[in-house]
């Protein structure tokens, strides 16, 4: 008697309950990717915490273990849970939320440039929250707020212009590129027409301001995670058939201009809710995805490798940018763009190699 023929590919394991009647489909690679990563973020995470930007402030690992269990000084306390633990929170949170996000996005489209901040998701935002600060006048308090609204009416706006018998991904992008270089030309008039201190502050802002986040920032950015990620769940069914293309997944009984535009709101989400209170942080929504589609090898964009390869990347940048130049300490936008640059020069290279062949 023949065994029976293997239906999985060997690195996929079907677990099942003793009645057989639940059973749970594991990835092994994608799954030890996962943790790898995961790991990799808390080890960077715990010693960002223990490291300082001026001379004299590093601390050893007892004494940031020391700060949580009351057995250190206010001071040290205060270094350690009120001054280095929000920024770290946002990083591991927030770079998911992006990564999260550019995934979406570079799903929906097929495309690996189809990211929040080639389409003009992020330059939306960023436009929101410099008319909050340099023409309404309201401060970093109302950048949020701004920041939320500018993301949001941006994605709707290039929804909108795209829209044609469904959104096809490739003039998602090409609009959404137009839309961005609007805008950025939009915030460069608005920074020239400003004060000099409000526009130092502002372009500050524009690169990411994790030296001054609190914990009301990881509370609001948990917030997002908490209420998207369970509609992003509930979509990922009909996320997986748009890997097949729009036609494909149509086929499958994919509404798919309804989820398609669900899928585009929950992606803005993902990536206003991080603008709104860190700034701008190019590139991670760009490069996430398609690492973790290249670390795990799957033929689409594993979700859950995509967020722990986002909370990777930001926390290391952090970790960089506070001290890479210290006592200075960079915005993390600086290092994000630095790698970002790299990454999509070897992209084009690479897409531009392979329509040749």
């Amino acid at each position: 008697m023949s065994a029976p023929a293997q239906i999985w590919p060997r690195r996929v394991r079907v677990l099942r309950t003793r009645s057989g009647r639940t059973s749970l489909r594991v990835d092994l690679r994608t799954s030890l990717t996962t943790l790898a990563l995961t790991l990799l973020a808390l080890v960077v995470a715990v010693w960002s915490l223990g490291v300082g930007s001026t001379p004299g402030s590093d601390l050893p690992l007892d004494r940031v273990v020391g700060a949580f269990t009351g057995t250190e000084s206010e001071v040290v306390r205060r270094i350690v849970v009120e001054g280095r633990l929000p920024r770290v929170l946002v990083a591991l949170l927030g770079g998911a939320a992006l990564a999260l996000g550019g995934a979406i996005l570079q799903t929906i489209t097929r495309n690996p440039l189809g990211s929040p901040d080639i389409i003009g998701f992020t330059s939306g935002a960023n436009t929101g929250a410099l008319v909050a600060m340099l023409v309404l006048g309201t401060g970093y308090a109302g950048a949020t707020v701004g920041s939320l609204v500018g993301g949001l009416l941006t994605g709707a706006v290039i929804y909108l212009l795209a829209f044609k018998d469904g959104v096809h991904g490739t003039r998602l992008i090409v609009i959404g590129i137009g839309v961005s270089a609007m805008l950025v030309a939009f915030n460069g008039f608005l920074l020239v027409r400003a004060r000099v201190e409000n526009a130092a502050a502002a372009a500050a802002w524009g690169q990411g301001i994790f030296d001054q986040l609190r914990f009301v920032d990881v509370i609001a950015v948990g917030a997002a995670l908490a209420v998207l990620l369970p509609a992003l769940a509930a979509l990922t069914p009909s996320l997986r058939m748009f890997e097949l293309g729009e036609a494909a997944a149509r086929s499958k009984g994919v509404d798919t201009t309804r989820d398609q535009l669900l899928l585009l709101v929950v992606a803005v989400a993902l990536v206003a809710a991080v603008t709104a209170v860190a700034g701008p942080v190019a590139f991670v929504a760009l490069i996430a995805p398609q690492v973790a589609a290249r670390l795990a090898r799957s033929p689409g964009i594993p979700l859950t490798t995509t967020a722990a390869v986002g909370a990777s990347l930001l926390v290391v940048c952090d970790a960089v940018a506070r001290t890479l130049l210290a006592p200075v300490q960079l915005p993390v936008g600086v290092i994000t763009t630095a790698l970002g640059g790299v990454y999509l020069l070897g992209l084009l290279l690479h897409q531009s190699r392979k329509a040749t062949t």
